[in-house]
């Protein structure tokens, strides 16, 4: 159930790819990223108060999300500012390195997890094809791919020591309120925003489902999934966000593109089946 629920986040995950970029047309890159963490913390924070959940403010609860809430700030903005210049496959592919970073960092490898990764990185690299020169951008999004690996790291790190809601809650909170000073400095303003039809299904799509209810939904399924596997199954993001986008907003998807896809998702059953302990601790 847990690695279910994941695949069903990365489904979610992927559709904010074509709904970000209509929304990118109206509104700055932070400018927007503010406020889907801003309607993501509001919505979570309403649901919770609906429910009688209360957000416990305990010492433990506040310093692990302080810590997550690093990662996971520093993931979006590098992605972000990367993206100014560099390639939209470059970065794409450079993020989704963090399914290779994450056992890395962590020491965990076995021959099946070894086969999935291959499958994988190289599905990856077919689905996206990005160009071989390094720029600056590169850079920040190898960053962003580390962030986003550490990010998954402190969530298994953390969440047995806190309440999954407060946990989560905490961290968009966090990010929301780190967001301020980026979105301001772009030139973020929130007299002038227009919120059309797109800009608001688009934040209810990224805000609402993304980030409220999916990163809930990791946070919890990370209790019970190591979190290489929780990486491995993220690769599937791309390949979802190509057939999404190849679906809604009619982008080209070639024959390498299709086949690409189809090693990402041979990488993720490999790597996800039952079996034997899909981790072996190497430190």
């Amino acid at each position: 159930m847990p690695q279910l629920a994941l695949v069903l986040t990365t489904v979610i995950w992927a559709a904010t790819f074509p709904a970000t970029k209509l929304a990118l047309e109206q509104v700055l890159p932070l400018s927007f990223l503010f406020l889907r963490f801003l309607v993501s913390s509001l919505v979570l924070v309403f649901v919770l108060i609906l429910a009688r959940r209360p957000i416990r403010p305990t010492a433990e609860t506040l310093r692990t999300a302080a810590i997550a809430s690093v990662f996971l700030f520093f993931g979006y903005v590098t992605q972000t500012v990367g993206m100014r210049y560099t390639t939209a496959s470059n970065s794409a592919f450079i993020t989704a390195l963090y399914v290779v970073l994450v056992p890395l960092f962590l020491h965990r490898f076995d021959l099946r997890l070894w086969a999935a990764l291959s499958f994988a990185v190289s599905g990856l690299w077919l689905l996206i094809r990005p160009s071989a020169e390094m720029n600056r951008g590169d850079l920040y999004t190898l960053a962003c791919a580390a962030a986003f690996a550490l990010h998954i790291i402190a969530v298994e790190a953390y969440v047995h020591r806190s309440e999954v809601l407060s946990f989560s809650a905490w961290q968009l909170v966090m990010v929301t309120g780190a967001l301020v000073g980026p979105a301001l400095t772009e030139g973020y303003r929130p007299w002038p925003v227009a919120f059309t039809p797109t800009l608001v299904w688009a934040l209810v799509i990224t805000g609402v489902l993304a980030t409220a209810l999916a990163f809930c939904v990791q946070v919890w399924a990370q209790k019970h999934v190591p979190a290489q596997r929780v990486a491995l199954i993220f690769a599937l993001e791309p390949a979802l966000a190509a057939w999404l986008s190849w679906l809604v907003l009619g982008e080209r998807l070639d024959v390498l593109g299709w086949v690409g896809s189809g090693l990402i998702t041979v990488g993720v059953l490999i790597g996800t089946m039952p079996g034997r302990r899909a981790a072996v601790s190497l430190s």
